[in-house]
């Protein structure tokens, strides 16, 4: 039987800094045992998220009241809110009012969405390449503009996160900003269906992910978006990756409502409600979730599921292991891993927050085998 979960690849455009906003469907299957599942994974699901994207304001408070054990990431969360609003107020008042065209040439497109556009272009002048991401001034409020920009440009001195150029544009038509554009498009490109990526590459882009990660959390906020379409590429071979798109980014703390729309990459706390819901607090576990699902697609070619909820047999499946502890229920489309991969994952894959990661634990875990060496057959 055949669990066809659909990733969505990037165009064939040899040039993809930001290629995640145009792709084409492709299948990654997995042979499965005992059942015709229906595991389509759309456009949709991945719009889904940028639906869900709460803004700083009446509708996002920061939780004071979880515990002893949140005090910490409460603190950090309340000292990033604060530095956002004040970055916000700077840049508000020093936003570059120019029509692009004036000082850039624009190359070509590299992706669209119902948010803008982003294109390629140099500057006319010293002729430097960048991304210029355009966000239509009719359909798009000025704080949200600001918020995305303001956490990119607070978080992108680290190595594993997209550059930007400090340049934040307003024209007649248009908000913008200016980043650095990479040439081998994104780490969705790569995943080869049924197979992923070499072992070598997989732990290449996870130990980098752990360390933007890490920093991202230290700063007293959580990426929410952990996925290989927002992973950009400056090799083929995984030797240099980049986060990019912070639009969902949170301080920790931020109570994020529950809503019923949801992606493989969702954590199953958050999948317990809908927009009538009350929310919950949000912290660093839900990276951890996210960064052991994509772990799991590079390594197999395929998702664990498509859906964190009951409904989803692969992740009931998943449950049911994770509960009883016992090798004999591991689901066959895990017996691919390694020991050492499977015991990582049940850390990142925790159905407890509490109990799941930090993503540094990934470390502990890359000069070990991450693939079985030898193929599983079905029972």
């Amino acid at each position: 039987m055949t669990l066809s979960l659909a990733l969505l690849l990037p165009n064939s455009s040899s040039i993809g800094c930001v290629a995640q906003e145009t792709r084409r469907s492709v299948t990654l299957q997995a042979i499965m045992p005992g059942r015709h599942p229906s595991c389509s994974l759309t456009q949709s699901h991945f719009n889904s998220s940028r639906g869900r994207r709460e803004r700083l304001g009446t509708s996002e408070v920061l939780w004071h009241s979880r515990g002893q054990d949140f005090v910490m990431d409460l603190t950090l969360g309340m000292e990033a809110q604060a530095l956002l609003e004040d970055m916000l107020e700077i840049t508000a008042q020093n936003l570059v009012h120019m029509e692009v065209t004036e000082h850039y040439k624009i190359i070509k497109e590299l992706g669209k969405g119902k948010y803008g556009q982003v294109v390629l272009v140099t500057h006319r002048k010293r002729g430097t390449p960048m991304a210029l991401k355009l966000l239509p001034k009719a359909s798009t409020k000025l704080q949200n503009f600001l918020y995305e920009y303001c956490v990119a440009l607070s978080l992108s001195t680290h190595p594993a996160i997209v550059g930007m150029f400090g340049i934040a544009i307003e024209s007649s038509q248009h908000y913008g900003f200016l980043y650095e554009a990479a040439l081998h498009r994104d780490l969705i490109s790569i995943i080869k269906p049924k197979a992923g990526i070499p072992e070598p590459a997989a732990k290449l882009c996870a130990k980098q992910l752990v360390s933007a990660l890490d920093f991202i959390h230290s700063r007293g906020l959580v990426y929410r978006d952990v996925k290989p379409e927002n992973i950009l590429l400056f090799d083929r071979h995984c030797r240099c990756i980049k986060l990019t798109d912070f639009g969902l980014t949170r301080p920790q703390g931020t109570l994020l409502r529950l809503v019923a729309g949801i992606i493989p990459y969702t954590a199953p706390e958050l999948s317990r409600g809908t927009g009538d819901t009350p929310g919950l607090p949000i912290d660093a576990s839900l990276d951890a979730w996210a960064l052991g699902v994509l772990i799991f697609c590079l390594l197999t070619g395929y998702f664990p599921w498509e859906k964190t909820v009951p409904e989803d047999s692969f992740f009931e499946d998943f449950v049911e292991w994770q509960q009883s502890g016992l090798e004999e229920d591991l689901p066959f489309h895990w017996r691919p891993l390694s020991r050492d991969a499977v015991a990582m994952l049940q850390s990142l894959l925790a159905l407890e927050p509490l109990k799941r990661g930090p993503v540094r634990r990934v470390l502990n875990y890359l000069d070990r085998p991450w693939r079985a060496e030898v193929a599983p057959t079905k029972p």
